[in-house]
């Protein structure tokens, strides 16, 4: 599932477009799709993504036009009595006369003022680096948006693993509440029994030390609750203490499509962000290369001088052509190249060992999900089992047939068969969702 690809419905819509925000007394019935659409608008680590392809997207910008012109618009004033200057000006001005050449004015000349309005152009014309800093910024905005695409996979996983973490925690409570209202049934009747001397002291107390055992089990699993529900709200940037309930039950809802142990999972967006990027490090020791190479730059300078603010009378221009080489730096440049070629090798190999890597995270899941599947068979007839088998034994204890030890294991096997159970399903659902996750489904 590709978490910021989807498009929410319009009743979600409206939730997304509104904060957030309940009182801590509510309670928020919460679908998954609800969840993950929360996920896509409101989690931080999302907003950073998106926010790291925009700065991405800004670098192209600035790399992306290496041969486009730069052009400068110029007002200078000079007042001054500099005899060079005072000439030079007086010329530009186009006010030079025959009396200006006398040496008593050329060797002390009154202050001259000059306006200047100016116009550069300056047009690259060979610039080999530049043009491979756009390519790699190009490759980086690339990897940018696979890492934002990634990033919603990565929410999407993490918030399906709270939300039915939150599922299964309430469905042990239901199930240990279950048990616990029996056994209170139990604990009274073995009360009763001892009472008229049906049973000894210890069987009486028994029962009563696993109403113990249960209610403590029941608080450890509210405290799961709430911190299933603490890490839900964290990730839905939900305020308050929002009681969280979850509408989805612990149904697999299966993977798309027949998948072997060598499905391919190069097109998975994690992988496709470090191929940009080691392409981009190619690009970028490609780059440092080019930056022993000549430049050419033409350029175009015209400009209007007057005595007057802004400048406007006499108008004079310059075209040129500037060619620049740096054949020597110090010893820097081959140390440059070094190091912009040591990281491309490292984004090559991080590149190829995230793939293969892929492939074993591929069968890993898929060996959880068979095994899932199976635990789900063995623990649905386990509880089968445990339940006729309690069944018969609490006909046999109330009618003074079988001891009170035997109740009490009946009752913990059948509990223990229905959680065993409930985590197989969830375990079920984390696998799929985790094979999804490693193919970049």
């Amino acid at each position: 599932m590709k978490l910021v690809n989807r498009v929410p419905g319009y009743i979600l819509a409206l939730l997304l477009f509104l904060p957030v925000t309940v009182n801590a007394e509510d309670v928020l019935r919460l679908s998954l799709e609800q969840a993950l659409e929360i996920a896509s608008k409101n989690n931080y680590s999302l907003k950073a993504a998106r926010a790291r392809v925009e700065r991405a997207e800004a670098r192209s910008i600035q790399a992306g036009r290496p041969y486009l012109p730069t052009v400068t618009l110029s007002e200078t004033m000079v007042y001054t009595n500099d005899p060079a200057a005072a000439f030079t000006y007086k010329l530009r001005q186009g006010k030079i006369r025959q009396s200006d050449f006398d040496p008593a004015k050329l060797n002390n000349p009154d202050g001259i003022a000059d306006f200047q309005l100016g116009l550069e152009v300056r047009q690259p014309i060979l610039n080999i680096d530049a043009d491979k800093g756009r390519l790699e910024s190009r490759a980086s905005r690339k990897s940018a948006e696979y890492q934002l695409e990634r990033a919603g996979d990565n929410i999407a996983f993490e918030v399906k693993k709270t939300y039915f973490s939150l599922v299964l925690a309430r469905n042990n409570l239901q199930a240990v509440k279950r048990s616990i209202n029996t056994m209170r049934g139990h604990d009274r009747e073995a009360e009763k029994a001892y009472k008229k001397g049906l049973i000894n002291r210890s069987d009486r107390y028994s029962t009563a030390v696993r109403l113990a055992e249960l209610k403590e089990q029941q608080m450890i699993i509210e405290d799961d609750i709430r911190t299933a529900s603490d890490a839900l709200r964290h990730m839905l940037r939900l305020e308050g203490e929002t009681d969280i309930v979850p509408v989805d039950g612990l149904q697999s809802r299966g993977v798309s499509g027949a998948l072997a142990d060598d499905t391919p999972v190069s097109e998975r967006a994690d992988l496709k962000a470090l191929e940009a990027n080691s392409e981009a490090a190619g690009y970028r020791y490609e780059m440092v290369k080019a930056g022993s190479l000549p430049r050419v730059n033409a350029f175009l300078q015209t400009s209007l001088n007057d005595d007057f603010f802004p400048g406007l009378d006499e108008h004079s221009w310059t075209l040129g052509l500037n060619m620049s080489w740096t054949i020597y730096d110090g010893g820097r440049q081959p140390g440059r190249e070094q190091e912009a070629k040591a990281s491309e090798l490292e984004s090559r190999y991080a590149y190829e060992e995230a793939r293969d890597r892929s492939r074993f995270e591929v069968r890993h899941a898929l060996r959880s999900i068979s095994t899932a599947k199976s635990r789900i068979a063995v623990a649905g007839n386990a509880l089968k089992e445990a339940g006729l088998s309690l069944d018969y034994t609490g006909e046999r204890y109330r009618s003074g047939m079988a001891m009170t030890f035997e109740l009490l294991g009946r009752e913990q096997a059948y509990t223990f068969a229905q959680m065993r159970l409930n985590k197989a399903r969830y375990d079920l659902i984390v696998a799929e969702s985790l094979l999804e996750y490693y193919t970049g489904g």
